[in-house]
């Protein structure tokens, strides 16, 4: 009888090639496991609405036996299937899920990683008129269980307005002197209503301070007493901070509304930052923060950028890139 009808008559195992002796180089892996996992999650927002997210995954252990072939992926994407998927997307779900991870590899790993990416829509208001409109904010959802301590954090990127002062200063000068051209230097009387039609004109108003669209980049350690993902929270923490948020609907009376918010908050990079550094070091819900604020120029070529961190022990360290992955 040849193998083959064996294996017609009696079951055959399948091959586990995980099971096998590991021959090649030894040695443990700080993270393993899978990215661009596409899972549906809820979100709750302020008014106790479930939000359904598209949210991008990626599950983490590492790998503690310097002899194992490797972990078992397929227990990750069990886990994250049967804790997280069509769930709420909280603090409580987040650590059960990554607990999960390290219990189905036990010998294998005792850390963890969770990351969801997603796009929260909120509808903002308009600044003066009754309308309102959608606003997207890429969000960042992440988990990490290291030494048996969870830590929860949000990341959000948050678009506004910043409005140079150095060129505000140099558009007013200019205004002053068409002034002076206009009405002269030595008039003693001026004709108000003359000065006011004046003002309207494009002469008046003869030169106008760059802005540009910038961007914050805002990351937060969330406390342990936190039992719910404060995002609506911290992106009006980071909005009110600034006042200078990007609009949805916009009237006339919201754009001159916005002109008048740019004019009555000019902000150098830095200035963004400490303001934000300010109103995160007052939020009771922030453990740690770390803050990349960019302002794409409108006069250069270049961006200017601004970075602080909370500066707690064994905190945020202040490198100027993004982070992506666990560390």
């Amino acid at each position: 009888m040849t193998s083959t009808n064996a294996c017609k008559e009696l079951p055959c195992a399948m091959p586990d090639v995980a099971k096998q002796p590991h021959t090649g180089p030894k040695g443990t892996l700080n993270w393993v496991g899978m990215s661009q996992i596409e899972l549906p999650v809820f979100v709750q927002n302020l008014q106790g609405g479930r939000i359904q997210m598209l949210a991008r995954v990626q599950a983490y252990v590492n790998l503690t036996d310097p002899d194992s072939k490797g972990i078992h992926m397929s227990r990750l994407y069990v886990a994250l299937d049967n804790m997280l998927a069509m769930n709420d997307l909280t603090p409580e779900v987040l650590g059960a899920t990554i607990q999960q991870f390290v219990d189905s590899h036990q010998g294998l790993s005792n850390a963890a990683y969770l990351e969801c990416r997603f796009d929260y829509f909120e509808r903002r208001n308009s600044l003066l008129s009754d309308n309102s409109g959608w606003k997207n904010y890429p969000v960042r959802v992440a988990a990490s269980l290291r030494d048996g301590q969870l830590e929860t954090e949000i990341s959000v990127d948050v678009p506004y307005s910043s409005t140079c002062p150095c060129s505000a200063a140099l558009a007013r000068q200019l205004i002053q002197e068409g002034f002076r051209e206009t009405f002269g230097a030595d008039t003693v009387t001026v004709d108000a209503q003359q000065v006011y039609a004046w003002l309207g004109t494009t002469q008046g108003i003869r030169a106008t301070p760059h802005s540009q669209r910038s961007i914050a980049q805002v990351k937060v350690k969330l406390v342990d007493v936190v039992n719910h993902l404060p995002i609506t929270q911290l992106i009006d923490c980071i909005e009110n901070a600034l006042q200078t948020p990007v609009q949805a609907t916009v009237k006339r009376e919201d754009e001159q509304e916005f002109a008048r918010l740019n004019a009555a908050n000019l902000m150098f990079c830095e200035d963004a930052a400490r303001r934000l550094k300010q109103a995160l070091s007052d939020d009771a819900s922030v453990r740690d923060f770390w803050v990349r604020v960019n302002h794409m120029e409108s006069l250069h070529a270049h961006d200017a950028v601004s970075i602080v961190v909370k500066g707690v022990e064994n905190g945020y360290r202040d490198d100027p890139h993004e982070y992506v992955h666990p560390t």
